[in-house]
């Protein structure tokens, strides 16, 4: 057997401390993103957050390479943000601050709570209603019952009192019946119902009372498929109506909220803070990061001088990491900034005449023109959103795949959505139109799409079939 030295040449990627945390940053979310700060402010002592009146007048000098081995200059390790406007504007005097852009809105239970404050209770029935209040989902249901709450309080109860008796069990279920009546009186109307029927019945009762509010009573007692299928046969033989009253008991229920909790969940899920902000004048796009996303960070002038002149130790890490981390921001931003300014100059017709200008646009042309890799896009284009006149939207909602069109040419599967959501929208309630009619609709203006695609899209768009649009 035969020993002997081999050299042998290979090549890997070796991903450095700083490359990983630039990665890592341009992932993460505006909230994320602030948590990281926050954490980075926590543990590393060299850094500190710059305060107003300590803050430059103008925005920090930057760059916009894309590298990511970007280098600073070595003596300048504040950041103010980057430069949010080619003039050198302050983007926060025109624009006021995040939460102008996302207005937050107090829970249902808090608005149950202040109201509750009116009612003229002794502690043990306000206790009733509290615990009541905090057992309502998103939709303002109890989807507990009555017997379940009850056994639920009763053992918070026995664990403090475990002399408590039946009769403080019974007592417990009394006072819980009454607090659902004033829970049930409480706005928004039908919030504590426990299913369907009894949130549309507690609705219907807070309206005058006619033909049409008794009909649609009597349709609350019937199974719900029934109704959702308008199968007036079985409806006449149950309820005893003739069909015009039926009719109009129908669509007095079209108009009541079957969740009255909706309104205080969507704006507690869908608040968003953008990450840039774009302004239309005529033909004039002008795309700024939102200023109230940038973090104001330093590295500590007191301690860096006291290192000064020193090489290695462990505090010399961390003033390296310190500095790594501003450069790293500082290069989220840029990227962030740089895509959404293509993004805005690929899809001019968007923000010109809204959905239905959209163009087809997917990740690698993006990338082509900044010269980033598309796994870049993919990150920066991730949990990260814009602020236009239409609305504020992820970034990554500019991007879609694209349909053949009679010219030659393509159309966005985005303006193609937006085209059926206004077909349906002007259609006859009384004759609403298939998804056959909406892909033959689409063909005479030019744009090949199948029924199955229409169906697609418009279950996207979270719209009924034609048979339950109907309006009778």
């Amino acid at each position: 057997m035969k020993t002997g030295l081999a050299l042998r040449v290979s090549q890997h990627l070796t991903l450095t401390p700083q490359l990983q945390q630039s990665i890592r940053l341009l992932q993460l979310s505006t909230l994320e993103m602030a948590q990281e700060v926050e954490q980075m402010l926590a543990d590393n002592p060299f850094l500190e957050r710059v305060d107003d009146e300590e803050a430059p007048d103008g925005p920090a000098e930057q760059t916009t390479d894309a590298d990511p081995a970007i280098a600073l200059d070595e003596t300048d390790w504040s950041w103010d943000g980057p430069e949010v406007d080619r003039d050198g504007r302050q983007a926060d005097e025109e624009h006021g601050s995040a939460t102008e852009l996302a207005r937050s809105t107090e829970r249902l239970q808090d608005h149950l709570h202040r109201q509750a404050l009116a009612l003229h209770l002794d502690d043990d029935e306000r206790a009733a209603l509290y615990f009541l209040i905090e057992s309502l989902d998103d939709d303002g249901y109890l989807s507990d019952s009555l017997e379940e709450l009850t056994a639920a309080l009763w053992r918070h109860v026995q664990a403090a009192d475990p002399a408590a008796g039946q009769a403080r069990q019974e007592e417990i279920a009394s006072l819980l019946r009454r607090a659902l009546g004033w829970l049930q009186h409480m706005e928004p109307v039908g919030v504590g119902a426990r299913h369907l029927a009894e949130c549309l019945r507690l609705q219907i009762l807070e309206l005058p009372d006619t033909p049409a509010a008794r009909a649609a009573l009597a349709l609350c007692e019937q199974p719900i498929e029934w109704i959702a299928r308008r199968d007036m046969r079985r409806l006449t033989q149950a309820t005893g109506l003739d069909e015009a009253s039926l009719r109009a008991g129908l669509a007095l229920l079209t108009r009541l909220e079957p969740k009255p909790g909706r309104r205080f969940a969507d704006a507690q899920r869908h608040i968003i803070v953008p990450d840039v902000i774009v302004t239309v004048q005529g033909a004039q796009f002008d795309v700024q990061l939102n200023p109230a996303v940038l973090p104001r960070l330093r590295v500590s002038d007191l301690y860096a001088q006291a290192l000064r002149g020193q090489r290695g130790g462990d505090l010399q890490q961390r003033l390296q990491e310190a500095r790594w981390f501003i450069k790293n921001l500082q290069q989220r931003f840029d990227t962030i900034l740089r895509v959404a300014r293509a993004i805005v100059e690929r899809q001019r017709s968007f923000f010109l005449h809204g959905e239905v200008g959209m163009r087809p646009l997917v990740l690698r042309d993006i990338a082509d023109e900044l010269g980033l890799h598309e796994s870049t896009i993919s990150r920066v284009t991730s949990a990260k959103y814009m602020a236009t006149p239409f609305g504020t939207f992820e970034l990554k909602y500019f991007f879609g795949s694209s349909l053949g069109t009679d010219a030659g040419g393509n159309a966005s599967s985005t303006a193609v959505r937006a085209l059926i959501k206004q077909m349906i929208a002007a259609e006859d309630p009384r004759q609403p139109l298939s998804d056959s009619q909406l892909a033959d609709l689409l063909k005479e203006q030019g744009i090949e799409c199948a029924r199955r695609t229409v169906a697609k899209y418009r279950e996207a768009l979270r719209i009924p079939t034609a048979s339950l649009r109907k309006t009778l």
